[in-house]
């Protein structure tokens, strides 16, 4: 399968998630990334840069021992999606709060020195970007379209605040960081699925979080 191809076949999974969903705010960082900006005032963001971004990614984080990176997260509903990519990647979840001086202040008990850091917010996990920086260690992080990136050494550019665009996006990382290195043969035979990626919620939880989503318009009406 070509480039093009796996991208294309990437796609399918991408639309269906609302990855490409940002917000009512776009940063002078993220305007590279945005297409258009829906009558409901939302920024849509270029998917097939998101999945061109996911597999520069994978290669960067196949440069380094997947024991020395920490994925960290202080979202809710990343929780899930963090702890299956560590599990299916062997890289380091970091749930929750940062505590500070965790890469900069060798004198305390949790210090540690990981050759890569993964956020999911830059905004977020500020802590954790902050110290990585000071500390030269490169950051990765998903960025939405209000988010500052000043401080990332690579954008993967997708909302990163859904809880089906979360699990999609560390789905997708996983997938393609296996591919590259060659411990699934094509994009089918990946172990785990999506669904397996996401944060479970209850009924009531659900409904609240559907009335939160802005409907979305059919391809007849937007014409």
């Amino acid at each position: 399968m070509s480039k093009q191809e796996e991208l294309d076949h990437m796609e399918k999974y991408v639309l269906s998630t609302g990855i490409r969903v940002g917000t009512q705010v776009k940063t002078k960082f993220m305007t590279p990334f945005v297409t258009k900006a829906t009558n409901e005032g939302l920024y849509i963001i270029d998917s097939k840069k998101t999945l061109s971004r996911i597999q520069t990614a994978a290669k960067f984080i196949n440069r380094s021992d997947s024991t020395k990176i920490i994925v960290c997260s202080g979202r809710e509903y990343a929780s899930t999606p963090v702890e299956k990519f560590c599990e299916v990647t062997g890289t380091t979840p970091m749930l929750g709060r940062f505590m500070p001086g965790t890469l900069t202040n060798p004198s305390l008990p949790y210090y540690i020195e990981p050759q890569l850091v993964f956020v999911s917010d830059p905004q977020v996990d500020e802590q954790a970007v902050i110290e990585a920086t000071n500390a030269g260690i490169p950051v990765i992080g998903i960025s939405n379209t209000d988010n500052v990136t000043s401080k990332l050494d690579l954008v993967i550019p997708a909302n990163n605040r859904g809880r089906k665009s979360l699990a999609a996006i560390y789905w997708l990382l996983a997938r393609e960081i296996l591919l590259q290195k060659g411990k699934i043969k094509n994009a089918d035979s990946m172990q785990y699925q999506i669904d397996d990626f996401e944060t479970k919620i209850t009924e009531e939880e659900l409904e609240e979080e559907t009335e939160r989503i802005p409907p979305q318009r059919t391809r007849t009406q937007r014409q």
